[in-house]
C-alpha cells in the first residue's frame, strides 16, 4: 500500500531536474562506485536512511513497477523505460552510464509530458506502457 503523498508529477520533475543537472556524477561520500539512478537520488524516500528505510511499497514509484515485479528486493530497477521493456535493472548489466542517464532522461521526458496531457484530459497519441499509472 502506497504512503507516499508526494505527487508522482512533482517526484518525476524533480528527478529529471537532478538528473539533467549531473546528479549522478560520481559521490564524493562514495567515490569508488557510480550512483544508481533513483535509488541514490534525493527522489527516493529512503535516501540518507541507511538505518531504517521505510518499504520499497509505501513509495509512490511503486505505481510505475509492473506488478509481477514490485516484490523484488529493489523494485524501482525494474520500471520499464522503454516499450520494449528496458529496465534499469537490465542497463545496470549491459550499458554504459551514458546510456542509463539517456534512456532515464528520455523515459521521465516522456513520462512527465503523458501524466501532463492526461491531466489536461488530452488523449494518448500512442498506447501507454501497460504498468504506467493513469491519473
Amino acid at each position: 500500500m502506497i504512503k507516499d503523498d508526494r505527487d508522482i508529477l512533482d517526484v518525476l520533475k524533480f528527478e529529471l531536474n537532478f538528473l539533467e543537472k549531473g546528479g549522478y556524477g560520481r559521490s564524493p561520500r562514495e567515490p569508488w562506485r557510480q550512483p544508481l539512478a533513483l535509488e541514490d537520488s534525493p527522489t527516493c524516500m529512503n535516501y540518507d536512511s541507511k538505518t531504517h528505510p521505510a518499504p520499497c511499497d509505501e513509495c509512490i514509484l511503486m505505481q510505475l513497477v509492473p506488478p509481477a515485479q514490485r516484490g523484488k528486493k529493489i523494485p524501482c530497477r525494474h520500471i520499464p523505460l522503454i516499450v520494449e521493456g528496458e529496465t534499469l535493472d537490465y542497463l545496470y548489466r549491459c550499458g554504459t552510464q551514458q546510456e542509463i542517464e539517456e534512456a532515464m532522461k528520455n523515459w521521465l521526458m516522456a513520462t512527465i509530458k503523458r501524466l501532463e496531457k492526461e491531466r489536461a484530459g488530452i488523449p494518448a497519441t500512442r498506447p501507454a506502457i501497460a504498468n504506467q499509472p493513469v491519473q
